[in-house]
């Protein structure tokens, strides 16, 4: 189909001049699109979330409490979402290579989410508290207590984990989308019609 279309009107006019003259121009605004989603925020709210994940986990690591062979990739995760979140910022001037590597690094944020999501089921899991109890004397049982609390709150922590994690996940699913549309790497950018009337000089 061809770009430019000219239509005559009731055959006054020549091919040279047509009355109106319908065409099709890119979207000069589409990069406005991304702001549609308020990168700003969820940009700031993925990186605050990844912080806030990072100083909780290092609490439990420098507390013994924890396994560095699982910890070490969730801080390397969790910095790549930093570094999603702050490239969700930066692509609000709308250039278009930034653009780009915010689309690039929010796909890599889904994958480091899904990881990160699959890695504190797992801890959930193998992370808990035998709790056993030996005699039957008052010291004892504070220590189970105090046992059980330690269990409870082990789950509750990596329970609130996977809950973040699926909203990281979200956000950068929603980020990634909107720089997809704005990018145009799934499909051409769309184009406008636009139709330009010439007015015929008055006759005398």
């Amino acid at each position: 189909m061809a770009d430019v279309a000219a239509v005559v009107e009731e055959g006054i006019g020549s091919a040279q001049n047509p009355l109106v003259l319908v065409g099709f121009q890119r979207n000069v605004r589409r990069k406005e699109k991304y702001l549609e989603a308020e990168p700003k925020a969820l940009g700031i709210t993925q990186i605050s979330l990844s912080v806030f994940q990072i100083t909780c986990v290092a609490v439990f690591l420098s507390n013994g409490l924890s396994d560095k062979w699982t910890d070490i990739p969730f801080f390397i995760s969790s910095l790549l979402l930093i570094i999603s979140g702050s490239l969700a910022i930066a692509a609000r001037n709308l250039h278009l290579p930034t653009l780009r590597a915010c689309l690039g690094m929010q796909i890599v944020a889904c994958g480091a989410s899904v990881f990160n999501f699959i890695i504190s089921l797992v801890k959930m899991d193998i992370m808990h508290y035998g709790c056993w109890s030996y005699y039957y004397d008052a010291n004892s049982t504070h220590l189970e207590e105090i046992c059980h609390k330690l269990e409870s709150t082990n789950s509750h922590f990596f329970a609130e984990v996977v809950v973040i994690q699926a909203a990281l996940f979200a956000i950068s699913v929603t980020l990634a989308a909107y720089c997809c549309k704005v990018v145009n790497c799934c499909s051409p950018a769309p184009k406008m019609p636009v139709i330009t009337v010439h007015v015929p000089p008055a006759q005398q």
